[in-house]
This record gives C-alpha cells, structure tokens and sequence, in this order.
C-alpha cells in the first residue's frame, strides 16, 4: 500500500476520531443546560456544534503539545498514528455505551503513547511532558474547577437569597445560555486541538511537512467540522449521567458548573495543556453539588466516573 494511501486512511480515521469526541463530550457542554431546561435539547446541541466550530480556530497550543511534547515525531510511522487513534476510539466507544463521561483527550494520548511504547520502545515518549503537560494537569484542573464551583454556587445562593425563586431561576437560565456558550467555545479551542495535533504528527512522519511546521489551516478546518458535526449528533446517554446522575441540578448550579468549567479550561489553552473537558465540567457539577450541600452529590456515580478516569490512560494504550 502507497505511503498516500496510508496517509489518508490515518486522516481520516483521526477525523473520525474527533467526530466520536464531539459525540462523547457534548455532555460535558449541554448537559447542565438541558437538565435545568436553560435550552431545549436539540437547540442546546446546535449551539454547542457552532461554538465548538469557532473555539477550534482560537489558538493553536493544544495541538503544539500534542505534535511535539509528548512523542517524538521523528520515530513513528504513519501506521503508528492509526493505531493510536483506534485505541481512542475504542476506549470512546466504550465509555460512551456505558454512559460513562470519560476523557477523549487522554484516550488519544493514551493511544498515540501506547502505539509508539509498542512500534520503537521507551526512547520516542518523553515522559516529561506527558506528567507535565498531562498527568499533573489532569489531578490539578477538575480539582480547580470542584473548588471554584463550591465557591461559584455560594456566592450565587447568597447573592440570590432573599429573591423570588421564579425571576432567579430564570435569571440563572439565562445565564446558563452565555456560560454553556463560553463553555462551549472552550471545549472546541482545547478539544479539537488534539486531533490537529495527531493530523499534523502523521504529515510530519510521512514527510509531508518539516519537524517543525505549523499546522497547516486545512486541518485546522476539517477537524472543527468534524468535532462540531459529532457534536451536534448529541451523545444522550453521557449527558443523562452528567445532567441528572451526579446531582439534582437547578438553573443556579448549572450556571455555576459551566461557569468553573470554561474558565479552567481557558487557562489551560492558554498555557497548552490537553486538558480533560470531561474531568473538569464533572469537577464543576460535583462542587456545584457539594457546595450546596455535600449529600447532594451521588457520590457513588462520582466515583464511577473517577474509576473511568483513572483506567482511560492505560486502557487507550
């Protein structure tokens, strides 16, 4: 087979990949919307597709880290890019049928890291960066976004105390429309990322580009399109368990969760870290929760949900 041929059957297969992201991860953005009634749940969806699309072409830090602080680029193959995004895929497939909000992001890693472990050994995985730019980040972020979720729902309660439940429910309702917005567009500018990032790392294996290039826009643009379509394709049994499993949402702690979530997700764009979208909004839910009262969080379907976690790196591998 034609080193093109190979090259776009991995493309390709990357571009599927960001589709089942999209899928599996639109809970993380709509959820809490659709479960306080904020949005109606096809619209929600469509709002989120079209700020996923717009998030994609904010920054390009993401994808940097993916291409070049995880593996070595010059020591894989084409091939080897395929079998790590099957091992995502698979893993996505997986938790996606047992409603399990597990993390796209780490899958992929998980996967392009075990491909590589198997096809040239240790001396192609820099382990610096995956525990700088991936392990340490991914205890830090939803422990960040659980406590400014404790906070967020406190000071809302307080603020919103003493005021008739019927324009406060309506007011956080809103409110929930321009942070699951906000939240959205996070989710695209760190979420389709990774995929332009695996995309670029198999141009640059199959010597399309230099070591060093930039990611090209065509694959800036198709794996916007790819994430905002899965996206908008909904992942329903995900968004039952964050919408309504892990707690008894109203329009307030939904506003709160969003709120958390898309403001630690930013930072970590900014910064370059592949975050877990998935880790932080469930972060989010749960302080949003336990901030309210700590009973109130399922904490059985939490720790489901860590297990999940936990398993996503070794088991996409």
């Amino acid at each position: 087979m034609g080193e093109d041929v190979v090259l776009v059957i991995v493309v390709a297969t990357a571009l599927a990949f960001d589709f089942t992201n999209g899928f599996h991860d639109t809970a993380n953005v709509v959820a809490t919307s659709i479960s306080t009634r904020a949005m109606p749940p096809r619209i929600a969806v469509g709002f989120a597709a079209i700020l996923n699309f717009a998030g994609a072409f904010l920054s390009l830090e993401v994808a940097a880290t993916v291409a070049k602080d995880v593996v070595e680029a010059g020591a894989i193959t084409p091939t080897v890019v395929f079998a790590g995004l099957v091992g995502a895929i698979v893993w996505n497939l997986t938790t996606w049928w047992f409603g399990l909000p597990s993390s796209s992001s780490h899958a992929l890693i998980g996967g392009v890291v075990g491909a590589v472990f198997a096809a040239v050994g240790t001396d192609a995985i820099f382990g610096e960066g995956i525990l700088g730019k991936v392990l340490i980040p991914a205890v830090i972020a939803p422990t960040v976004a659980f406590v400014i979720g404790v906070l967020a729902i406190n000071v809302a309660y307080g603020i919103t105390g003493r005021e008739r439940p019927g324009p406060v429910t309506r007011g956080f309702r809103l409110g929930q429309v321009l942070s699951g917005g906000l939240l959205a567009l996070a989710h695209g500018t760190n979420d389709a990322q990774k995929t332009m990032g695996v995309i670029t790392l198999a141009l640059i294996a199959n010597g399309t580009l230099g070591a060093d290039a930039e990611v090209p826009f065509w694959v800036v643009v198709s794996s916007a399109t790819a994430i905002a379509l899965g996206t908008y394709s909904g992942g329903w049994r995900i968004i039952r368990t964050m919408g309504t499993r892990i707690i008894k949402m109203d329009a307030a702690q939904g506003f709160s969760a969003q709120g958390a979530g898309a403001a630690v997700i930013l930072a970590s764009t900014h910064f370059g870290f592949p975050l877990s979208t998935t880790q932080v909004i469930s972060g989010g839910v749960m302080g949003a929760g336990a901030g309210k009262r700590v009973s109130a969080v399922r904490w059985g379907v939490a720790g489901n949900i860590v297990v999940a976690w936990l398993l996503t790196l070794p088991a996409s591998a």
